[in-house]
């Protein structure tokens, strides 16, 4: 067999045991609200497949319901309808807590409004997913990441203490601290000016990188939403899919 032959059998091979376990996997996702005396539909019918390693964009205008989405797919939040899988696990099984033990160690965030505990110390703030999923040397595996943020001089300050550019430094520590498989990340600059949101997406995506790891990013940013192996659009409650052009337009 020919070296492109064998490349293209690699390959094919590959993308079949892709296809076949998804890390994430909605179908026919809705989900409805009650607004006063009406009915809101926020998502309908809406089918998303995420792979181990990918990076993922959704895109969408303010409103348009990423955020919920998000919350659905993290198992924060319940569907009013639909399938749902994390790790190969339907969410519509397990209740609250077992959503939780199913994310713990397993899933980081990184939120818009940084969701710091603001009487924790940064080194707290980044040790409490490690005490949800302990690991061995938590206090060091904390410290190590706050430096690797550059944060190794800021151990104790509280958020108050901390710019907001430094704030969500601290979240991305706390967010792949454990060594998670998927990190979730809500308009992660849209609290911050432009610059410091520059240097906070290029950590993002470099940690992101170096750990191997699994990304959804929400965003209304499209030079940001380009920086990622798919795009999608969430429009009228569905994803459709972004070829790269359409990204960049």
């Amino acid at each position: 067999m020919s070296d492109s032959s064998t490349q293209d059998a690699v390959l094919s091979a590959t993308a079949t045991e892709r296809d076949a376990n998804p890390i994430l996997h909605a179908r026919q996702l809705n989900k409805q609200v009650v607004s006063g005396e009406r009915q809101l539909t926020i998502l309908s019918g809406l089918d998303l497949k995420v792979f181990p390693g990918e990076s993922v964009a959704i895109l969408g205008q303010s409103g348009a319901g990423k955020s919920t989405l998000l919350g659905l797919l993290a198992g924060l939040d319940q569907p009013s309808g639909g399938e749902l899988s994390l790790f190969g696990e339907s969410l519509a099984k397990l209740d609250e807590d077992g959503r939780a033990r199913l994310r713990a160690g397993r899933v980081g965030f990184v939120f818009q409004n940084f969701q710091l505990l603001p009487t924790l110390t940064a080194l707290e703030n980044v040790l409490l997913p490690l005490e949800l999923s302990p690991l061995p040397g938590a206090y060091a595996r904390a410290r190590e990441w706050l430096t690797r943020v550059g944060l190794g001089e800021r151990l104790d300050h509280l958020p108050k203490q901390l710019s907001g550019g430094e704030q969500q430094r601290v979240a991305l520590a706390r967010a792949f601290v454990t060594g998670a498989e998927l990190v979730f990340a809500d308009e992660p600059t849209g609290n911050l000016d432009q610059a410091t949101g520059g240097r906070i997406i290029d950590m993002l995506f470099q940690l992101n990188r170096e750990s191997g790891t699994t990304l959804v990013l929400v965003t209304h940013d499209r030079a940001l939403a380009a920086r990622c192996d798919r795009c999608m659009s969430l429009e009228e409650g569905r994803l459709v899919e972004l070829v790269r052009d359409e990204v960049n337009a």
